[in-house]
């Protein structure tokens, strides 16, 4: 049985989508932060880091968002991680540039409004941070031209992991709308049953 660590509405949240995905049954588990459970002994034996989220499935324990959803498509669902080696390689590309470019500036600017009181916010590093977004956006923006998906217009594991980071604008009010390709593909991600699913679970 598989086990996931974490809530739907934090970044486990796109493990609980590619777990729908890929149509394993699964429990879930919440660690309680404010009780300490992270950083309790039973957690750090499956994650030393004290950090969710995480996931076991039967003895095998696995930490890291983005490698837990490698591990669950490779292990459930391969057709997600590309069907050749150059598709392969772009679902890499972008799993690795949205939480590598992307996510940062997001993070820290969520980081910024939502856990530091607004009399001790760092307004340059905010300022700083959403300066980096256009860019960032553009880039994915003008990948996307002409296509629904990102990927060989195939569905892919490259469209979950970089959507969740994605995501963090709608929770920041960071306005997208005038990336046209990005809302049309975000769109139909939404239309998808496991993506409804796993919105459920937000609620």
């Amino acid at each position: 049985m598989i086990t996931i660590y974490g809530s739907p509405r934090s970044s486990a949240g796109r493990c609980f989508w590619t777990l729908e995905e890929v149509e394993a049954k699964y429990e879930n588990k919440e660690i309680d932060m404010r009780a300490g459970e992270h950083k309790a002994a039973p957690y750090l034996e499956i994650n030393p880091n004290g950090k969710i989220p995480a996931l076991t499935d039967g003895e095998f324990n696995i930490w890291e968002s983005m490698a837990i959803n490698n591990y669950l498509a490779a292990a459930y669902k391969p057709e997600l991680l590309g069907s050749n080696p150059k598709e392969q390689g772009q679902v890499s590309q972008w799993t690795t540039w949205s939480i590598a470019e992307l996510q940062p500036p997001l993070i820290d600017v969520f980081i910024q409004l939502v856990f530091v009181p607004e009399d001790k916010r760092d307004m340059a590093l905010i300022e700083k941070s959403k300066a980096k977004l256009p860019n960032l956006l553009n880039i994915l923006n003008t990948s996307l031209e002409g296509k629904t998906y990102l990927v060989a217009e195939k569905f892919s594991l490259a469209d979950i992991n970089t959507a969740s980071v994605v995501s963090i604008c709608e929770h920041l009010k960071y306005d997208i709308n005038e990336y046209s390709n990005i809302k049309s593909w975000l769109g139909a991600l939404s239309d998808r049953p496991a993506f409804q699913r796993f919105q459920k679970l937000c609620q």
